[in-house]
């Protein structure tokens, strides 16, 4: 009797002892997108720049001639591009253009903003890169200071959560600089 009571406590023992439980890391998205490859487009419009060629082109919702969206079906977001042409009203434009980004800040970490300045291309604006659940990651204008003026805004179809699309953002954002170092104007 003694025996069986030693092994019952024996197997107890060894049944009971088991790493205590710890909490499994956080996940993280593991996104991957393809490598950009970018071509040049010409949409009829005074302007010019080189695409990703994962990206579709489409007029705008608003179906004014020149603007138009740049989507990224797998992201589910957009570039949202619009085209003014400067006629004495340069300084508002610029005004519009500015106060964008500031439309943000009640959801923005911070927004940042980089002065882009392009001699040969007579291309001169701002990247604007919004940090924080703000509806748009990033913004811009060009412009040539006397013919022509461009906007454009990155947008996701979801509601903001900028921890989820932090990758599609970046790739955006990419994507938008190198759009801005391609534009030229035809004249």
């Amino acid at each position: 009797m003694r025996l069986i009571l030693v092994i019952l406590a024996i197997s107890f023992l060894c049944i009971s002892c088991k790493d205590d439980p710890k909490p499994k890391p956080k996940g993280f998205l593991s996104l991957e997108y393809p490598e950009a490859e970018y071509n040049r487009i010409n949409i009829g419009c005074p302007y010019t720049f080189e695409k990703n060629s994962i990206a579709k082109v489409s007029p705008s919702r608003n179906r004014i001639p020149c603007w138009i969206q740049l989507d990224y079906d797998q992201m589910k977001g957009s570039i949202f591009i619009t085209y003014q042409p400067v006629k004495n009203n340069l300084d508002s434009l610029l005004t519009d253009a500015q106060k964008l980004p500031l439309q943000h800040t009640i959801k923005a970490d911070v927004i940042e903003g980089d002065v882009y300045t392009n001699d040969f291309n007579k291309t001169y604006g701002m990247f604007y890169e919004v940090d924080g659940d703000a509806a748009s990651q990033a913004q811009f204008y060009l412009t040539d200071s006397t013919d022509h003026f461009l906007t454009g805004s990155v947008y996701f179809q979801s509601l903001p959560n900028f921890d989820s699309i932090v990758p599609a953002a970046e790739y955006l954002k990419k994507d938008i600089r190198h759009l801005m170092e391609s534009l030229k104007w035809n004249y």
